[in-house]
């Protein structure tokens, strides 16, 4: 530097000092300038005091020669001092050139630089806050400083400036938020460290209300809290934790809306119990304000229901979450929204209706076509949000189609599903088409809780009103080969032709959507192609079934589509699978009592459809008029099974039966062998069994049973010759049992021609039939 250029009023022994080399001959010259503006502000001597703070910054503070650089800080810190409370008027001139220096690659040149800004502030105080931004931002590069001296000096002069704050009332927050976002994505730890720290002190003052700027910083404090430093994630920790704790005083007056998004984006790893805390407090705080968001929420919360005890506490959390979210969702988002505009919008001379106006004191908003979507009513406890229903529908269907989904998460996407038929059922049917191939592919699922909730929602499917389609009758499955008539009766109450006699059905009988029918095809046949599924899963599905539905539409529906079965093999299969569950399941005690009598039409009708299947199925067609006390008619079947081929699994099936007539299913029927008179067919039949065993332990059990009915001489008592012959059966209705004979004989002799069919091909492999 030039010494002979003019700097006055400094002398030119203090501008040798300030350049010379030695600390302590810099300390000198800087007493002596602070001598010299106290003179100065003695003579209230503004421009001199000017003078001399831009000779210290242009010539010393930002001049090439290092020492001269560090005269200029220690010259600007003297300046500072020597002001006293009129540093303020002087601060941009004073601060400036310090804070050039912050970036000077001399490590004992910043932290100088540190010491020179950590008195001019210390003298200034409050009077700093509105250069507070280019305070921060160059302390928040020196927070990442690698020298140590240099960062404990900002950490000193960061701790006085915190001070500074927390006295004052005069922090310009709005200023200071979009320097702190921008800030706060930086990777340096030591950065995150000072960021984080300043959030919670300002967090801490009463007079700055930091909460309501949370949106724009929330992403970064989540961002921190994934950092490798644990000191920092549990700064981070405590930061938000109080941030939560404000959220839950003062919920009205939080964005809720604006940080949905924030949250679901960070459900992962190490941050995934935070946010998750977070989202559960919000769903349960903002409630309905969330909905538009539940697709996103549901995405983050769905994985976690699934994890084990080692993140118990995020699947509790998420648990919560998926729990307050369903409640969320209720009947009023079934509501198109053009109905709910149409409901909602003023009569054609501008003035609500009578009805609008009444409605529980409170009026409608004045909404145009252009403005708002949703009927949104004027009070503050009726948000204007719309629920996400593709969104979310979109989103279960991917985890059910995610083979990697664990059991729980399936069991919860499930009872998603079924909440939103049962509350949203007009918008969700628009969707069924395309789930509905995926519920019936969960049926095949390993869990029975999963099995038990998928025929939930399918049994929902099929009995809501809401999938009534014009086409009630029929399915239009391409897939599917079999295609179902019903008779109208079963939902319009019409008469339905049974055998040659006309009857009525049930008007118990709950009427079943379109999709009923459909289901059942869809079941029958899945059945067919997964024979493991029928052996392992079929009575367990279909007993489910029987308590979801009536289980009168269930057997009625598979009997029609059996009967044009193609796969005789299979329908035998299944004929004989029904027929097991109708004799020995709790679920169907009721049914059991309504074919045993056949005292209705209603049983007549049931009883020639089941029938008609069962004869796929000859010792099932025996045991179905068993448990419909049809005795002669099952003496008159028995009697045709020896034209039929006898077969292991034929003997096999007749062994069953008689098990089952030694099970308290049939103890009336077993009670009816004491009245010989009356039953003889019964005993016929019982004997024609007998006859069909071979000598096993069936054929001991049965034979034993017959020897201990009583002689029909000793059983006689003497009766009145003119009374009438007691017989509960004269009142039943007319079947044709001939025609249903006749019937047997034509599925009989198909199931032939398919065994002989078979057994030639498998003796000719070569040959195509």
């Amino acid at each position: 530097m030039n010494t002979e250029k003019d700097f006055s009023p400094l002398t030119p022994n203090i501008v040798r000092a300030l350049n010379d080399k030695l600390y302590e001959k810099r300390k000198v010259a800087a007493l002596e300038i602070e001598k010299l503006v106290r003179e100065f502000v003695a003579q209230n001597n503004s421009a001199q005091i000017r003078h001399v703070i831009q000779i210290l910054a242009t010539e010393f503070a930002l001049s090439q020669h290092p020492h001269s650089r560090k005269g200029g800080l220690i010259g600007l810190a003297a300046c500072s001092i020597a002001l006293g409370k009129d540093s303020g008027l002087y601060l941009k001139e004073l601060i400036d050139p310090v804070l050039t220096c912050f970036n000077d690659s001399d490590s004992r040149l910043r932290y100088y630089a540190c010491e020179a800004l950590y008195n001019i502030v210390k003298v200034a105080r409050g009077a700093v806050l509105p250069h507070f931004n280019v305070l921060f931002d160059g302390l928040s590069k020196l927070a990442a400083d690698p020298d140590p001296n240099v960062k404990s000096g900002s950490e000193l002069l960061d701790r006085l400036l915190k001070d500074i704050v927390t006295e004052s009332n005069k922090f310009d927050l709005v200023a200071f938020v979009p320097l702190l976002r921008e800030r706060i994505y930086s990777n340096n730890q030591y950065a995150r460290q000072f960021i984080i720290s300043w959030i919670h002190v300002l967090e801490s003052v009463p007079d700055i209300n930091l909460l309501d700027y949370l949106p724009e910083f929330l992403d970064g404090l989540f961002q921190i809290l994934g950092d490798s430093s644990k000191e920092i994630r549990r700064i981070c920790e405590v930061v938000l934790g109080e941030f939560l704790k404000e959220i839950k005083k003062n919920p009205s007056s939080v964005k809720f809306a604006e940080m949905a998004n924030i949250l679901v984006i960070h459900s992962y790893d190490l941050i995934q119990l935070t946010s998750m805390t977070w989202m559960r407090e919000f769903i349960q705080l903002a409630g309905r304000v969330v909905l538009p968001y539940s697709s996103g929420i549901l995405t983050a919360v769905l994985p976690c229901l699934s994890y084990d005890d080692r993140k118990k506490s995020t699947k509790e959390a998420a648990s919560a979450c998926n729990h307050s979210l369903m409640k969320l969702v209720t009947p009023e988002d079934d509501v198109d929204d053009e109905e709910s505009q149409t409901k909602s919008s003023p009569q054609s001379d501008g003035s609500p209706s009578k009805k609008e106006s009444d409605l529980n004191g409170k009026s409608y908003c004045r909404i145009s076509t252009r403005s708002l979507i949703c009927c949104v009513l004027c009070s503050s406890d009726r948000p204007a949000v719309t629920l996400d229903l593709d969104g979310i529908v979109q989103v279960l269907d991917r985890h059910l189609h995610d083979s990697s989904t664990g059991m729980m998460t399936r069991i919860a996407v499930l009872k998603w599903l079924y909440h939103l038929y049962i509350k949203t059922p007009r918008k969700m049917f628009k969707h069924t088409d395309s789930l509905f191939p995926m519920l019936l592919k969960t049926l095949s699922d390993e869990s029975d809780e999963v099995i038990l909730k998928d025929l939930e929602v399918l049994a929902e499917i099929a009995s809501s009103p809401a999938g009534q389609t014009d086409a009630s009758g029929s399915c239009n499955n391409s897939d599917s080969k079999t295609e179902l008539h019903i008779p109208g009766g079963v939902r319009d109450g019409q008469p339905v032709v049974v055998g040659c006699k006309v009857t009525d059905l049930s008007p118990s009988t709950p009427s079943m959507n379109s999709y009923f029918y459909k289901f059942m095809i869809n079941l029958l046949k899945r059945f067919s192609l997964e024979r493991k599924l029928l052996e392992m899963r079929g009575a367990f599905i279909i007993r489910q079934l029987c308590l979801l539905l009536h289980a009168e539409n269930i057997f009625h529906s598979m009997a029609d589509i059996l009967l044009k079965e193609e796969d005789l093999k299979f329908a035998s299969t299944m004929v004989q699978t029904l027929n097991t569950i109708l004799l020995t399941s709790a679920e169907l005690f009721q049914l059991r009592n309504q074919l045993k009598d056949l005292r209705t039409q209603e049983s007549c009708a049931l009883f020639c459809c089941l029938y008609r299947s069962w004869c796929h199925n000859p010792v099932a067609t025996v045991s179905l008029c068993f448990l419909t006390q049809n005795y002669r008619h099952a003496y008159d079947l028995i009697q045709k099974f020896g034209d039929l081929e006898v077969t292991v699994d034929f003997l096999m099936e007749v062994d069953k039966l008689v098990q089952l007539i030694e099970s308290p299913i049939f103890t009336y029927l077993r009670l009816q062998l004491l009245d010989v008179e009356h039953n003889p067919y019964l005993i016929k039949a019982l004997y024609g069994l007998l006859m069909l065993l071979p000598q096993s332990q069936a054929f001991q059990l049965l034979s034993h049973r017959l020897s201990c009915v009583p002689n029909p001489e000793l059983m006689r008592t003497v009766e009145d010759p003119k009374a009438p012959v007691k017989d509960k059966r004269l009142a039943q209705p007319h079947i044709d049992y001939s025609e249903l004979l006749q019937h047997f004989d034509r599925v009989q002799s198909k199931h032939l021609e398919v065994r002989h069919q078979r057994a030639g091909r498998s003796e000719h492999p070569d040959r195509k039939l």
